[in-house]
């Protein structure tokens, strides 16, 4: 089978991808499409948990959400920089998968990481269609980059009806349980915003969202380029 992807999802951490658009994951897997999660760190910063257990979670995550395929590019946490080799690795995986469509964080976030991966991304999909950059590897020309939202919200452009898939999506980040429940009773284990009802605080942003077009659940995306339509009706 071909590696190609119909999506290519990037996050600056495993989870980042679940909470912001686990559920459109979800329902594209379940219409047939190939999705897949590039995570850019091991996110070894994090206040809890270890490189092998988020790894582990991860790959649990990946499980639920029926992906095609999870990678890892290995780069620094908190180490994320618009410097040529970041670009390229980002690059390279766009180029590898050659997907239709592209989506990263939300250019505006309390996470450094998230701007970081949002502006990254961006960078790589430009350079991805350039003939002349990277020549080893084929050309390809994204469809669309969307931007899912983590922490903060921004304009929401479109957004998807993942009703169905909300029970899903929360398994998807129940998987990350070093991150978002508290008492595991580690030794080391700290207070941090995701383990005091994070995943309660998605669930009710999720609701909220779509309350703007009276269903029950939706995740928001924005868009930097205009929709192309042949006619309104």
């Amino acid at each position: 089978m071909s590696d190609r992807l119909d999506i290519l999802v990037f996050g600056a951490h495993a989870d980042d991808a679940e909470i912001g658009m686990g559920g459109t994951i979800i329902k594209h897997v379940d219409a047939g499409y190939r999705v897949g999660i590039c995570d850019l760190t091991y996110a070894e910063m994090s206040s809890n948990g270890t490189v092998e257990r988020r790894r582990q979670e991860a790959d649990a995550a990946a499980g639920v959400l029926g992906l095609a395929m999870r990678s890892n590019l290995g780069l620094p946490d908190r180490g994320l920089f618009a410097t040529p080799e970041h670009v390229r690795r980002i690059t390279e995986e766009i180029r590898r998968y050659a997907p239709r469509i592209v989506f990263a964080p939300y250019w505006e976030d309390r996470h450094p990481d998230h701007v970081a991966c949002s502006r990254l991304v961006e960078e790589a999909v430009f350079n991805a269609k350039l003939r002349r950059y990277m020549p080893e590897m084929p050309a390809v020309q994204v469809d669309q980059l969307y931007f899912y939202f983590i922490n903060d919200m921004g304009r929401t452009d479109v957004m998807v009806d993942i009703t169905a898939e909300q029970e899903r999506k929360e398994q998807a980040l129940l998987c990350y349980r070093s991150q978002f429940e508290s008492g595991l009773g580690e030794e080391d284990a700290v207070s941090t915003p995701l383990n005091q009802g994070y995943i309660e605080r998605v669930r009710s942003r999720d609701k909220l969202t779509g309350q703007r077009r009276l269903i029950p659940y939706a995740e928001g995306f924005a868009a930097r380029s205009p929709f192309l339509v042949d006619k309104f009706m």
